[in-house]
């Protein structure tokens, strides 16, 4: 099938290389062709001015006359050239237009094949194992980023964090004021180094509490 369909256009190319190359040969006549007119064309004004110059003018006027024909025939030749131009240009463009349908139907033709080839039930499970894979590798990217360790319960750490936040607090808080016995009326008990900054009120506390003791 294949061998058959790259032959044709094969034969097809070489046909018109064929006829290309003999309108090129045509070419190559004509223009030998034409020199040799326009060879003739100015022999024959050199006859025509030496006859001239003898006073013979029927002579020169013979010269000028086949002067005209040789350069008729080169107008001729010069047409036949643009026609072989043409054509020429023409084949080129069917050659290129013939290579380009030849190409365009072969990978049409390779594109069935391998249409053929391929089963669109291979192509769901490559999928299937594709997207598998994927999500293997997802599992085991979302195993490699996990923290280390045991996971911890939630609320018992907030239960901790709340009495840990409960004894900054009592920490806080000012320290209760020991009731002082058996001292003497008037006396007051010394202040603790810690007690410096206690306010007034806490001092008119300490002394009724020693006054209430008696």
């Amino acid at each position: 099938m294949f061998t058959r369909l790259f032959r044709k256009p094969k034969q097809k190319e070489t046909k018109i290389l064929q006829i290309l190359e003999k309108l090129n040969e045509t070419l190559g006549m004509l223009e030998k062709k034409e020199s040799l007119l326009l060879k003739r064309a100015a022999q024959e004004v050199e006859r025509a001015k030496q006859f001239t110059r003898a006073k013979n003018k029927r002579a020169a006027m013979l010269c000028l006359k086949r002067k005209r024909v040789y350069e008729q025939q080169v107008e001729q030749i010069g047409t036949y050239q643009l026609r072989i131009h043409d054509q020429m240009i023409m084949l080129e463009g069917f050659k290129v237009t013939t290579e380009t349908v030849d190409a365009l139907r072969s990978g049409a033709s390779a594109m069935k094949a391998m249409q053929k080839a391929t089963n669109i039930g291979d192509v769901n499970k490559t999928m299937d194992e594709i997207n598998e894979q994927a999500d293997n590798m997802r599992q085991i990217q979302d195993a490699l980023s996990a923290p280390f360790g045991s996971d911890f319960d939630e609320d018992e750490l907030e239960a901790e964090l709340e009495e840990l936040e409960s004894a900054e607090l009592e920490e806080e808080l000012p320290e209760p004021v020991r009731p002082v016995q058996n001292l003497p009326k008037g006396k007051q008990p010394a202040r603790p180094a810690t007690q410096k900054k206690q306010t007034a009120y806490e001092d008119e506390l300490v002394a009724l509490q020693a006054d209430m003791a008696l």
